[in-house]
């Protein structure tokens, strides 16, 4: 068996996932495509120029970006263009078709799910690890449906109630993701002072912190906090979430989001600058049982 069969041979098992993952599936379709150019000894421009394509065409195809994966008549042209052989080319024609099959997220209406914010869900329902820090409120995979809408609320104070549920309805289906047989191990790191800033009310901040308590006690979850009292805590100035995806030939992605748009950074040099950030947090954040502990405590004298 050749390099690139033993390499195909690998994501057999992606054709039979019980739930579509067309993010996953389109960047596994692009980093082939990418191995297989490579193997031809053609450089990117030269195979675009070949079949006809843009440069930025094939580039958006390799990285697997978009809403929708590329069509199967581009795919075929690139795998005749590369000599790609039948088993090969079977393979990654049937991961393309199941990258065409919509996620449950994308079902939702491009106003709840933007580009970049449909890309996100997609890779945290992809990824193998995911870490994130948070300096303003709990993680989004970790808030209680009252936390969120007051959070929505806070953030869109005019939005009618019906968007306000949809948006709860949304933020829950994407918690699940963390209770799944094949769950992501989850990684996250708080400042103390999201434990502090009530949203909602107290009652609402109990609940809050009684689920970060239940979640952290779970084999796949890590839960870290930066205490008030680390005034000279390495921390981002912004969230960040970090994703890996496990022995797949996937780059790390690093998602930084802003007001109503996200920047997903996947270049080497700049994930590893944020990995090494997170790590540096982790030292000096409380170790996860001391975390637990003041996550207890404070739930205890702060909402009682």
């Amino acid at each position: 068996m050749s390099a690139a069969s033993h390499r195909i041979s690998r994501l057999e098992p992606y054709l039979d996932r019980p739930e579509p993952a067309p993010t996953l599936l389109k960047m596994l379709v692009g980093v082939q495509l990418a191995g297989f150019r490579e193997d031809a000894g053609l450089a990117q421009d030269q195979a675009a120029r070949a079949v006809g394509f843009s440069a930025a065409k094939l580039s958006r195809i390799e990285s697997g970006k978009g809403r929708r994966p590329p069509t199967e008549n581009d795919v075929r042209a690139l795998l005749q263009l590369y000599g790609t052989d039948d088993y090969e080319a079977s393979v990654l024609l049937k991961l393309l078709q199941r990258a065409g099959e919509p996620g449950w997220w994308q079902r939702y209406d491009k106003r709840l799910m933007p580009e970049w914010f449909d890309r996100l869900v997609g890779l945290q329902e992809a990824a193998a690890t995911i870490r994130t820090f948070e300096i303003q409120y709990v993680p989004g995979l970790l808030q209680t449906p009252a936390y969120t809408r007051a959070v929505v609320e806070r953030g869109l104070p005019n939005a009618p109630a019906a968007e306000v549920e949809r948006r709860v309805e949304l933020r829950r289906h994407r918690a699940r993701l963390l209770l799944r047989p094949d769950a992501p191990q989850l990684w996250a790191v708080i400042d103390e002072s999201v434990l502090l800033r009530v949203l909602g009310s107290t009652e609402v901040m109990r609940e809050q912190l009684a689920h970060l308590v239940e979640m952290a006690q779970r084999p796949n979850v890590t839960l870290q906090i930066v205490p008030l009292n680390v005034t000279n805590a390495s921390a981002p100035a912004i969230p960040v979430t970090y994703l890996r995806f496990g022995g797949l030939d996937l780059p790390d992605v690093v998602y930084l989001e802003h007001i109503k748009s996200a920047n997903f950074l996947e270049d080497r040099d700049e994930t590893e600058e944020y990995r090494i950030a997170l790590d540096r947090l982790a030292d000096e954040a409380l170790k996860p049982r001391d975390s637990l502990e003041l996550l207890r405590t404070t739930m205890e004298q702060r909402y009682a």
